[in-house]
């Protein structure tokens, strides 16, 4: 009798052990603090090409496990005129959610402005990494938030169909 009530303790020990690891390392562990110099773009309506917009206050997290893990939050002193007039919107845009010790993102107030129009939606990078874009939410009183997101090409190779022409090769994504 006594050597079950071990062997179940054990057991519920082990269980516990690897439910807390499991935690730390879906939550904590592969995350990395992104240096403030990292320069955020937005893709020019004119030439298709990103390039560096201003920004304040940055702090971003980015994980090397995942492609989708990026969040960053900063302002811009730019106006929301001269932003919409130079810069391409993203016709889709899903904030992500992050986690929940990266206090100044917030995915779902973000989601909430864009439906409202309180926030815009700006492309910043193309595949960023295959099949994957970065996107910039930008409130008129200059504040932001940048995350990954899957593209139509993200979607239908990371489900398995073939993917069309309009996806760039593999190997030549940033």
């Amino acid at each position: 009798m006594q050597t079950g009530k071990l062997l179940a303790g054990a057991i519920v020990i082990s269980a516990l052990i690897a439910g807390a690891a499991m935690y730390y390392l879906q939550v904590y562990a592969y995350y990395t603090e992104v240096s403030a110099d990292t320069p955020m773009r937005l893709t020019v309506i004119a030439s298709g090409q990103a390039e560096p917009i201003l920004t304040e206050d940055f702090q971003g997290i980015d994980a090397n496990s995942s492609p989708i893990r990026f969040r960053a939050c900063f302002s811009t002193p730019q106006s929301m005129a001269m932003l919409t007039e130079t810069y391409q919107t993203y016709a889709d845009p899903m904030p992500l959610t992050g986690p929940g010790w990266f206090d100044c993102y917030d995915a779902r107030a973000v989601g909430v402005a864009l439906e409202t129009g309180e926030a815009t939606a700006f492309l910043s990078e193309k595949n960023i990494h295959f099949g994957v874009d970065r996107v910039i939410a930008i409130f008129d009183d200059g504040r932001a938030f940048a995350w990954h997101q899957l593209n139509n090409c993200g979607q239908t190779a990371y489900d398995g169909s073939p993917v069309g022409e309009d996806c760039p090769p593999r190997e030549s994504s940033q």
